[in-house]
């Protein structure tokens, strides 16, 4: 089935499109959910309602640009509006002078199973400005309305994440050796 098939399928809800649709896109939309939510029972959660609402909402889809990154942006959006019932950003605390100079790129010095498993020892908002930033590509001013705070404290978010980042892989390698 191509995926012109599998919207006009899913648009008149045929359940086995849906189905189809769930087993496609859920592995990776879960993992998507994991990056910005801790607890796995909760990102199964989130996963199942933004499939849902992806299938509810097909018809939103313009069918230009990319479809797997339509679905992402739900989730993600999703997973946004659960961290935002769950947890107050507005308590972050904004930093300035901070010197911005890093030696290591946590991105690059890194394998993706190990930046998801270190990921998951950040604050929650500071592993939800990591994520939106460095792994989905928002800008600060987005990330700032999305989570209803400043630009500052979402750069200063992304600052303290990648230095904290950086300790731990620091600290890893350390205990490795030793």
């Amino acid at each position: 089935m191509t995926e012109k098939e599998l919207i006009a399928r899913v648009k008149k809800q045929d359940r086995k499109a849906q189905k189809f649709l769930f087993e496609k896109y859920s592995p990776k939309m879960f993992g998507v959910c994991r990056r910005y939510i801790k607890n796995q029972e909760d990102a199964e959660d989130v996963l199942v309602e933004g499939l849902f609402k992806v299938m509810t909402k097909i018809d939103m889809y313009s069918g230009t640009g990319n479809f797997e990154g339509w679905i992402r942006r739900i989730m993600v959006n999703e997973c946004l509006m659960f961290l935002r019932k769950r947890h107050n950003f507005k308590m972050t605390v904004e930093v300035s002078n901070i010197d911005l100079k890093t030696n290591v790129t946590v991105e690059d010095d890194l394998a993706a199973q190990d930046i998801l498993d270190l990921l998951e020892l950040l604050p929650v908002g500071y592993r939800t400005v990591f994520n939106m930033y460095v792994l989905e590509g928002y800008k600060h001013k987005d990330i700032a309305e999305h989570l209803g705070i400043s630009i500052n404290t979402s750069k200063s978010q992304l600052l303290l994440a990648r230095k904290r980042l950086q300790k731990l892989i620091k600290d890893n390698r350390i205990t490795d050796v030793g």
